[in-house]
């Protein structure tokens, strides 16, 4: 299993991170135990040892769930991370109650990666006013959090003020070979490695979104190499980018941990050559998509029952895949309420959304496009 040391850390956690926000559902959408188990079992037994989880993931389920599953391995063979939900507390005291409750579900003493959750310009100012840095610090004190970091949803120049803020120890980035020119993107790649911050990616694969791609696209790919999946593609692009130590993976069945495996096991990085061909790749891709929406639900739930989501993986899918047909059929079969025809306009979804989409006009969109 491929590792790379954080040399200001002095650890070397696997290359490959486990991302626990998309385990496998059962029929009442609930995480499915029994195989998200095998598929962390299947994970760690081949060597990834970087874990990663938050406070929301699977409605608040993720985080027992992967305590529980963790307690078969000694606590000094895995890294575990998890986040501070910072729009659910309105004071430093709350949020010191919040991670305390944190360790209890995970039923550890302590969490080696901390993260302020999905920081934009309003949570940073939150972080500030309730000192929520100084609140980490000082459980690193008590030996509770090893190492502080944030995720990050905003545009470059407030993660520029963020980053250069503090010293952190860690910072993690939505970054794949689509999204290189938005929110913190390359240039936010360039500030980490000046400052010698190491960076945790999330989101290589966008959403599993560029794990299956339209016949015409995708045989750029297999032109090249035959026998390497796409995904693989998109996560050997991430992994050349100076200064990432672990990409984390959402995986959702054991066939992906098993694929996510086999690239991490015999690492490579991207020849020139390579990279040629992923730029022309998303050059096709980026002419075709409609808006830039990743699948992460931070928008959800909708307060009148919109798959927004959903919706917005259709209307980019029937552009992206050239498939109207398909799509329009798919988009059909929703019920009335998911729709995107039943948006009331509140707007309260794109105060969550960390794409910054415009959501509610985009949703005008999708009716026109796929039910007119």
């Amino acid at each position: 299993m491929k590792t790379k040391k954080f040399d200001n850390l002095g650890i070397e956690p696997s290359l490959l991170g486990f991302g626990c926000m998309r385990f496998p559902l059962d029929e009442d959408g609930k995480i499915n135990e029994k195989e998200a188990e095998k598929m962390i079992d299947k994970a760690i037994g081949s060597g990834v040892t970087y874990i990663d989880t938050a406070f929301p993931y699977h409605n608040g389920d993720s985080e027992p769930f992967v305590g529980k599953v963790l307690k078969k391995y000694k606590r000094e063979d895995f890294f575990l991370a998890t986040k501070l939900p910072i729009w659910n507390v309105s004071s430093k005291e709350e949020a010191k109650k919040v991670f305390e409750d944190q360790l209890k579900r995970l039923d550890v003493e302590y969490v080696d990666f901390y993260l302020l959750h999905a920081l934009d310009a309003d949570k940073w100012r939150k972080v500030l006013e309730y000192d929520l840095i100084g609140m980490c610090e000082e459980f690193r004190e008590e030996g509770k959090i090893r190492n502080i970091g944030f995720s990050f949803h905003d545009e470059y120049p407030v993660f520029k003020e963020i980053l250069e803020y503090h010293d952190w120890d860690f910072c993690q980035l939505q970054l794949n070979y689509m999204d290189m020119g938005i929110q913190a993107g390359q240039k936010g790649v360039d500030l980490a490695n000046e400052l010698g911050i190491p960076l945790v990616v999330m989101e290589p694969i966008k959403g599993g979104s560029l794990a299956t791609l339209p016949e015409d696209v995708t045989k750029h790919f297999k032109d090249y190499a035959p026998d390497k999946t796409l995904a693989s593609w998109a996560l050997r692009y991430v992994g050349t980018l100076p200064g990432v130590k672990v990409i984390l993976s959402g995986m959702s069945t054991l066939a992906q941990v098993e694929d996510n495996l086999k690239t991490f096991t015999d690492y490579k990085n991207l020849t020139d050559d390579e990279l040629k061909i992923v730029e022309e790749v998303a050059d096709t891709l980026h002419s075709r998509t409609k808006n830039g929406c990743t699948g992460c639900e931070y928008c959800m739930p909708c307060p009148f029952g919109i798959n927004i989501p959903g919706n917005f993986r259709y209307w980019n899918n029937r552009f992206v895949y050239d498939d109207e047909k398909l799509f329009k059929g798919k988009y059909a079969k929703m019920s009335e309420q998911e729709k995107a025809s039943h948006c009331k306009e509140c707007g309260a979804c794109e105060k969550m959304c960390p794409q910054q989409i415009s959501i509610r006009e985009d949703l005008k969109r999708v009716v026109i496009d796929l039910e007119k």
